[in-house]
């Protein structure tokens, strides 16, 4: 995409046009895999029709936002007591067999 400063404007040219393009249900059934991959690779849009009369149109899903699980606790987690220095002795004396 390039964008041109045009006075009070920006005009928008789009290196690529997005597809859309018709097939029909047997032909979509045959190539279903490889017109998927183009879908996500290239993107656009397929109108799949059944005796010419569009039945399914199909596009690429929204990729969705990688989110860091840092902080995902944040105020939901109370610490109660001392987490490092922990007295065990007493959970060991439950598995001795005297």
């Amino acid at each position: 995409m390039c964008a041109h400063w045009s006075g009070d404007h920006i005009d928008l040219e789009y290196d690529e046009v997005m597809k859309t393009r018709l097939i029909g249900a047997t032909e979509f059934k045959a190539k279903c895999l490889a017109l998927l991959d183009e879908l996500e690779n290239q993107g656009g849009t397929i109108t799949v029709t059944k005796r010419g009369r569009p039945v399914a149109m199909i596009s690429p899903a929204k990729k969705q936002t990688w989110k860091s699980p840092k902080g995902i606790l944040a105020g939901k987690v109370k610490i109660i007591g001392d987490i490092v220095n922990v007295d065990t002795s007493e959970l060991w004396d439950a598995l001795r067999r005297d």
